[in-house]
């Protein structure tokens, strides 16, 4: 942690802990339900896992975080406070203020690994189909430079979503070749779903019942229907 602002302000001091680089997203992830250290990372892939420890450590210091050993494994359960849960506030009007006047999808700012996860988080289970639907993304226009993967599997049935990094050996069901930013606009609700379809910088391949489904699977991102004022566009 840094050596702080040198004032008593409760803004001051509160900006000790929350406005530290990286930790409202680390704040984010354990508020949507990561709790596990490679859970937290998953969401925010281009933060050292050195700093991470620390971040934690810092924030389990501060009395927003506990942390406890896992049972018969290695590694730790991350879980908010009291204190912590009070920050669910300010990590929502956080992001409904960059949902209402920010410009988002940026090729600086366009992470397919960080999307995935995301969308994995927000699947419809109820509406999909009975047994295991495997769906295979595959990004073009990733950034250059960008070292993570560009293919990503998400295996989906009723009772839980999980995305794999390698090939699962599994029988894909539904193919989704998406350009990048495209697919970050749709699952911001800047694009509706059909218009990027129209543009075929998103195309569903795969059995006509399920490509016609898929749609309606994704929930997009929890802050897609904040509307914008007038004036600013995405």
């Amino acid at each position: 942690m840094t050596s702080g602002f040198g004032q008593f302000c409760p803004v001051a001091i509160a900006s000790e802990v929350f406005a530290e680089r990286w930790t409202p997203l680390i704040l984010r992830e354990l508020i949507a339900g990561s709790e596990q250290f490679n859970d937290i990372h998953r969401g925010v892939p281009l933060m050292s896992r050195a700093l991470l420890v620390r971040r934690l450590d810092e924030l389990e210091a501060a009395g927003v975080i506990t942390k406890e050993a896992l049972d018969g494994k290695r590694g730790h359960r991350y879980r908010l406070t009291p204190a912590g849960e009070e920050c669910k506030p300010i990590v929502e009007a956080l992001a409904h203020w960059g949902q209402r006047w920010t410009v988002r999808v940026e090729r600086r700012n366009l992470d397919a690994g960080f999307l995935m996860w995301s969308v994995r988080r927000r699947i419809a289970l109820a509406r999909l189909p009975e047994g295991r639907v495997v769906a295979c993304f595959r990004f073009g226009g990733i950034p250059r430079g960008h070292r993570g993967p560009r293919v990503f599997w998400l295996l989906l049935e009723r009772s839980g979503a999980e995305m794999c990094v390698t090939d699962p050996g599994l029988e894909v069901d539904i193919e989704v070749e998406a350009d990048l930013a495209t697919m970050a606009s749709v699952w911001l609700g800047d694009m509706p779903f059909k218009a990027a379809l129209d543009a075929k910088a998103i195309r569903l391949l795969g059995p006509r019942a399920l490509t016609s489904a898929f749609p309606s699977w994704l929930l997009l991102s929890r802050f897609a229907d904040v509307p914008r004022p007038a004036g600013v566009t995405p």
